[in-house]
């Protein structure tokens, strides 16, 4: 394993490695110790050394999502039959665009799996599960690599494998908590998982990536993950990038590295770039003009405009109408709402039939003030973060493409004579019916 900080190389998504090949670059998994009473092991200690945060799309501090666990465990008292924690690996990658857990998971299934052993230790954990999405083509791979552990005897807890519905709420920590510890895929609130999580259990969930690099710090420590990358969000990152550049995929870069690094890793821009959409569906939007020469580090992105979120950066080229790519996206978003809240079952299918309206360059002043005032009524106002995610979506579309925006309402589209048949963005369901009240039928079980 290499320690120079090269620019990628340390979670191993170059090719798939079995066991063997796996302990071959990384050697075997060490003894991070385990937990006593609120002390967890060690390894949080290192986590907080190594400035390691989520990479799951809110890069929270690790360590304190840590000690969370631990302390919700021992707050219930010896007897209490909930406080044994629960740890979650999230490989539900509920960001359509997003490709990086699933190229790590196909590539590097032992690290995240070395990183689950290694955080259900240190919190004392009783049971571990991976969960990607139903009927995920990396299924068998996964099965096949818990296979090889089992075989090997190298995993003190067994780790299971589930398959929650693909649905893009289904990600949402709460709502995989609920999902494995009663079968039903929808967010809970307002407890969140580290006070009540699967089966009313402290529960730890963490994105596969996150627990990945924990797997290394466990093996090299906390200063060592600190020398690279940016020093507000150390270490390495995947970054799924698409959209108008010459070859998508993912690279792993140390966080700080320029979005025009990022992109020249890509081969560069296909064509000229209007736009970029950061951090996913519910991420946001930013204009081309200046970016390219941000960091890729939370708080640099933020400052520049965009939100990081689950890694995503995708170049919207100019032949391709921004208007047009937020209408599919934005009715697809209210079509995978949980049903559970006003600002969701009311609220986004609105917002939705306003973009549509604009896309289709039917709308005119007064729609677009009513737009914006139902983009502020959704936010901070529903049961999860999904209003919130789909307004700020929107948001900042209109924001980054406001020349757009003003040609729509006068009738016209800067890309109508040569617009591409194909989609730029990928939907995985067809778009959602608008205006859809009735949740009956819909699959979070």
């Amino acid at each position: 394993m290499r320690d120079d900080g090269a620019m990628t190389g340390r979670l191993g998504i170059e090719k798939r490695s079995t066991l063997p090949e796996h302990e071959a670059v990384y050697g075997p998994l060490p003894d991070v110790g385990k937990r006593h009473g609120r002390n967890p092991g060690v390894l949080v200690d290192e986590a907080e050394k190594a400035g390691l945060r989520g990479r799951g799309g809110g890069w929270f501090p690790t360590h304190l999502k840590l000690r969370a666990v631990v302390n919700s465990s021992a707050d219930r008292g010896r007897l209490a039959r909930t406080r044994h924690p629960v740890v979650i690996a999230n490989g539900m990658e509920g960001e359509p665009a997003s490709s990086k857990d699933a190229v790590l998971l196909a590539h590097s299934p032992h690290l995240v799996l070395d990183g689950i052993t290694v955080a259900a230790r240190t919190i004392g954990a009783t049971d571990a599960f991976l969960a990607v999405h139903r009927d995920s083509p990396l299924v068998p791979g996964l099965e096949a690599a818990l296979d090889e552990r089992e075989a090997a005897g190298i995993d003190p807890l067994r780790i299971r494998l589930v398959t929650p519905p693909a649905r893009y709420v289904s990600s949402e920590e709460s709502a995989l908590s609920h999902w494995v510890g009663d079968g039903v895929a929808t967010p809970v609130f307002p407890d969140r998982p580290f006070q009540s999580g699967a089966a009313g259990r402290p529960t730890l969930v963490q994105n596969v990536e996150t627990l990945a690099h924990l797997a290394l710090i466990s093996r090299y420590g906390g200063a060592w993950y600190a020398g690279t990358g940016a020093s507000n969000a150390p270490g390495t990152t995947l970054v799924t990038v698409g959209g108008a550049v010459q070859q998508r995929g993912v690279v792993e870069v140390p966080t700080g590295t320029t979005v025009a690094e990022i992109l020249r890793l890509c081969g560069g821009p296909a064509e000229g770039v209007r736009g970029y959409l950061t951090g996913g569906y519910g991420g946001g939007w930013v204009a081309a003009d200046g970016f390219a020469e941000v960091a890729w580090d939370p708080e640099s992105v933020r400052a520049g405009g965009g939100v990081i979120g689950a890694s995503l950066l995708w170049a919207l080229g100019d032949s391709v109408c921004p208007i047009d790519e937020m209408s599919r996206i934005t009715a697809w978003m209210a079509g995978e709402s949980a049903g559970q809240c006003g600002p969701c079952m009311f609220g986004l299918p609105s917002i939705a039939e306003d973009v549509r309206a604009l896309a289709l360059r039917q709308s005119y002043g007064g729609d677009m003030r009513r737009l914006t005032n139902r983009l502020a009524l959704v936010t901070n106002r529903g049961g999860c973060k999904h209003p919130d995610g789909t307004s700020r979506f929107v948001s900042t579309g209109l924001q980054a493409f406001a020349a757009e925006v003003d040609a729509h309402l006068t009738g016209a589209c800067s890309v109508a004579s040569q617009r591409s048949t194909d989609p730029a963005f990928q939907l995985p369901v067809p778009a959602a019916r608008l205006a859809l009240l009735d949740t009956s039928g819909r699959d979070f079980t």
